[in-house]
């Protein structure tokens, strides 16, 4: 009886330092829009390092591979935070798009005022954490635009890019045609079969801003940070070239290439996410080394 007791409180004591380990927060922005955020880590006093991962188009916080991976680092010691921008079309409905209004409304500079957001938040312990550990952003795809447009913030210390996207502006000349006349532009989700707008608003940002905040090449040129860049040789999505842009554009004394042999754009995992894989492990295993490096 006593051992059975003595197992009881120990599952109990597991069970409550599991759920302690990550956290659900609700970031509200001065416009009100919200950001939905998870921490994985109990306490980040004792994490050296901090992650903030950054999902990319059509993605979001809680898509396929993302808890799986913050559990890896945070197994590892690693605090990280992950969330969902505010107009990615997340809603109540933590695993799929509902909020297809609010997906047609974002925009690249949307976004990288959100990560700023973050940044600042993070900057004034926010997330109880200590301004004084090393930080680390991961991006994955077009989250890895917006990461490297963050990435010169003083308090960032390294950056990681996944299958990231290298140039912004992916419309045909036809595609842009058609969205100025319309006002929108539909793109359809494959997973699911949703067809979702785009508003005119993107495209303007991109073309406005191009040149400046929104140029890749500058802020890859400007970053002057330790920068990992991960892509597989079977992206279909973003062509494994755009990675060889992003390095070509890195100072080679700070930045690395990783290729991912026989790779896709998600690293072969889906949604919902069932396993990991070979190469997932391999990517995580890259990215383990270079940011405790």
């Amino acid at each position: 009886m006593c051992k059975i007791i003595k197992k009881m409180l120990f599952l109990n004591f597991v069970f409550k330092n599991l759920f302690k380990m990550k956290k659900n927060i609700d970031l509200i922005l001065p416009d009100n829009e919200i950001i939905k955020v998870t921490t994985y880590g109990s306490d980040p006093d004792n994490s050296d390092i901090h992650l903030i991962y950054v999902h990319g188009f059509k993605g979001f916080k809680d898509w396929g591979f993302v808890p799986y991976i913050s559990e890896y680092f945070e197994s590892r010691k690693i605090f990280v935070i992950t969330f969902n921008f505010s107009l990615n079309g997340i809603g109540k409905d933590l695993l799929e798009i509902t909020e297809t209004n609010k997906f047609a409304l974002n925009t690249f500079s949307r976004e990288i005022y959100e990560l700023n957001y973050i940044l600042e938040k993070y900057s004034e312990g926010f997330f109880n954490n200590s301004t004084k550990k090393r930080l680390v952003i991961l991006g994955h795809s077009r989250g890895g635009a917006i990461a490297s447009f963050c990435g010169k913030n003083a308090i960032v210390n390294k950056i990681v890019l996944w299958a990231s996207i290298a140039k912004l502006d992916r419309y045909t000349d036809r595609q842009k045609e058609i969205w100025r006349k319309d006002g929108f532009v539909e793109v359809l989700n494959t997973r699911t079969n949703q067809v979702m707008r785009l508003n005119v608003s993107l495209l303007e940002d991109i073309e406005t801003n191009k040149a400046d905040s929104l140029s890749m090449e500058k802020a890859i040129s400007d970053l002057n940070k330790p920068l990992l860049i991960a892509h597989g040789n079977n992206d279909l999505t973003v062509p494994i070239e755009e990675g060889y842009q992003i390095y070509d554009w890195s100072d080679k004394n700070l930045s690395k290439f990783v290729l991912i042999d026989k790779a896709g754009h998600t690293f072969d995992v889906t949604h919902p996410f069932v396993a990991t894989n070979d190469k997932l492990e391999l990517l995580l295993n890259e990215t383990y080394n270079f940011i405790t490096a």
